[in-house]
């Protein structure tokens, strides 16, 4: 006589289970399961603790830190005008708009205020880092969901846009352009018209992801209803930018904001919508980019002509004070809190960027979803490593 093996055992029991039509539950432990810190999900040193039963979360634990530089510290070593090449490096993929805010609390401190060809030449160029930076999010969104096509189109249009900006101001990434007063150079010959084409490259490109990703039934499928934040929530955890206008709140510094930025001299729309959950905040952002492609057609239409600097001293020297400055950046509201003693460099420095928000929000919202999704969810959110662990 053969003997039966457990192997033979289990699958005569559930041979046995499905002719009955009887569901069988089987006890399982829970499991933790590490995202990170080296993962391409986390689009950088994040560790996400996750804790499962069966294949749905029970809790989230993310890990930052690991990348920490300090900048706030550092600050209080450099002068006024070393800072700017420190905090461009915060938010690496909207590195000009990391300048402003800076810039104009300074401003603010001395009681400068640069010409008016310079806060509008500014403007432009803060509204192409925020293109410039969503571009990466909208094609990468595909990436985390299967699509590889949308990467491509993302990184071939980005170019474009980078490369205005390095024509005015010499730098991809890091372009430590802003200067206590206004600008470090004027605008070349020919840009006005070049920027103008690369707007309308960019519009297409929104087209291009409309047509792939919003209209296909698989994005929809994986992010309609899929990490859903009530705006009250979103508010509570300080989400702000996309992430809070996509729960349907609106509001955008660009135009409840009182910087000195030229945002108010053109017509353009805060786009908001009224679901809050994974694909909300893949339209909202793709809406957002078309609008400021028109914004920076309009601002190119009306910039004036005169001087790019104001009178400053050679030496900058801050009166003693303190000034808070924000705005809003690509990833959301980003401050600077500078406390000045009268010196040559700033005495303290409080950085409030976007990101950091958008991580501490994911204990709650990763609650009770299943495993796939978390993916899904990080990346609806959108965040800088860099942006995070300043």
């Amino acid at each position: 006589m053969t003997a039966i093996t457990d192997r033979q055992q289990l699958a005569y029991i559930a041979g046995q289970a499905a002719d009955a039509r009887v569901n069988v539950e089987v006890e399982t432990e829970g499991m933790t399961l590490n995202i990170g810190p080296q993962h391409p999900a986390t689009h950088g040193t994040l560790r996400i603790i996750a804790r499962l039963d069966g294949e749905q979360v029970v809790s989230v634990d993310p890990v930052m830190g690991y990348m920490h530089r300090g900048y706030e510290k550092l600050t209080e070593v450099r002068s006024y005008p070393q800072v700017t090449t420190l905090v461009n490096r915060i938010d690496w993929l909207g590195s000009f708009a990391n300048e402003v805010p800076f810039i104009l609390a300074a401003e603010k401190l001395m009681g400068v205020e640069a010409p008016p060809r310079a806060q509008w030449i500014r403007t432009v160029l803060f509204e192409l880092s925020r293109v410039a930076n969503v571009i990466l999010f909208l094609g990468d969104m595909g990436v985390q969901l299967g699509a590889l096509t949308p990467v491509f189109y993302a990184f071939r249009d980005r170019e474009h846009v980078l490369n205005q900006i390095e024509a005015a101001t010499g730098g991809r990434f890091h372009p430590n352009f802003d200067r206590i007063g206004g600008l470090k150079d004027d605008l070349p010959k020919g840009w006005i018209a070049e920027t103008r084409a690369v707007m309308v490259k960019v519009r297409s490109f929104c087209d291009e992801m409309e047509d792939l990703l919003m209209g296909s039934e698989i994005f929809e499928a994986r992010c309609r209803g899929v990490g859903v934040i009530p705006p009250d929530v979103g508010l509570a955890y300080g989400l702000s930018g996309a992430n809070i206008r996509a729960s349907g709140v609106d509001w955008d510094l660009r135009r409840d904001g009182d910087t000195p930025l030229v945002w108010n001299e053109v017509d353009w729309k805060v786009w908001t919508h009224p679901d809050g959950d994974s694909f909300a905040r893949y339209w909202v952002r793709l809406q957002e980019t078309r609008e400021a492609s028109k914004i920076v057609d309009q601002l190119l239409d009306g910039i004036p002509s005169g001087p790019i600097m104001a009178k400053v001293p050679r030496i900058i020297k801050v009166p003693e004070g303190e000034a808070w400055v924000s705005t809003e950046n690509p990833l959301g509201e980003m401050g600077y809190y500078v406390v000045s003693k009268g010196d040559t460099g700033p005495f303290r420095v409080k950085i409030r960027s976007a990101s950091f928000n958008n991580i501490s929000i994911l204990p709650w919202v990763l609650r009770g979803v299943y495993v796939p999704d978390i993916i899904t969810i990080m990346a609806s959110l959108y965040f800088i490593l860099g942006d995070i662990d300043r």
